[in-house]
């Protein structure tokens, strides 16, 4: 059973779906893990190719069902402990130096940043897993923070092997036709992208006005 014969198109746009195949058909399982790390440690590697055709992979019996959501759940949280520790290093202090650096924030923007991440930082962590794009990013400022970091492995295992299922099911229900979960999960990436980026537009709006508005006062 070759799976990049099968499954993937023969196009250019499609090399990082013959990559993951190449990799599955390869390794199995650890083949399937290694690139969910990779994806979590490089977000444009995108999981909803990697995790159906690992489903699709299942369904031709290159791997069982059971080992595809372990692995693919075992790489998630290696991946995620990766950035734990880059945040964790990093440290407090250091992040706090570098935003005193940045232009239109305050010092007071970061903690009440913290201050929510402190409140709210279990279900993110958790939540954070199912979401694109923030899958790879929340684990920073987890560690930074220093979530305890027995929670922050039965989150991420939780949330992730929730994702990972639900991806790995559709390819494996889906067989051939897998690349319709990417479909739909890019559309759905593509208005969380959005959404950041028009939040991140009205807050550096809002910054500039209230130095403005600051600066009109003075003047005055």
């Amino acid at each position: 059973m070759h799976l990049t014969s099968l499954a993937v198109p023969q196009e250019p746009a499609d090399g990082i779906a013959r990559w993951a195949a190449d990799l599955v058909e390869t390794m199995g399982g650890p083949g399937a893990g290694l690139a969910i790390a990779l994806e979590n440690l490089f977000p444009p590697l995108p999981s909803e190719v990697i995790l159906p055709l690992t489903g699709f992979a299942a369904g031709q019996g290159v791997l069982t069902l059971a080992s595809a959501l372990f692995w693919t759940t075992l790489g998630s949280v290696a991946g995620a402990m990766v950035l734990y520790w880059i945040g964790m290093l990093f440290g407090r202090e250091r992040m706090h130096a570098i935003w005193a650096k940045l232009p239109l924030v305050k010092a007071s923007d970061l903690e009440r940043t913290e201050g929510w991440f402190a409140k709210h930082g279990t279900k993110a962590v958790f939540l954070g897993r199912m979401v694109p794009i923030f899958r790879s990013l929340i684990s920073v400022p987890a560690g930074v923070e220093r979530m305890p970091l027995p929670v922050f492995v039965m989150l991420t295992t939780l949330g992730s092997l929730i994702w990972n299922a639900v991806l790995v099911m559709a390819g494996y229900w889906l067989g051939a036709q897998w690349e319709v979960v990417e479909t739909y999960v890019s559309i759905v990436s593509k208005i969380v992208l959005v959404l950041v980026v028009l939040a991140l537009a009205v807050y550096v709006a809002v910054r500039l006005r209230g130095r403005v508005q600051g600066r009109h006062r003075r003047a005055s």
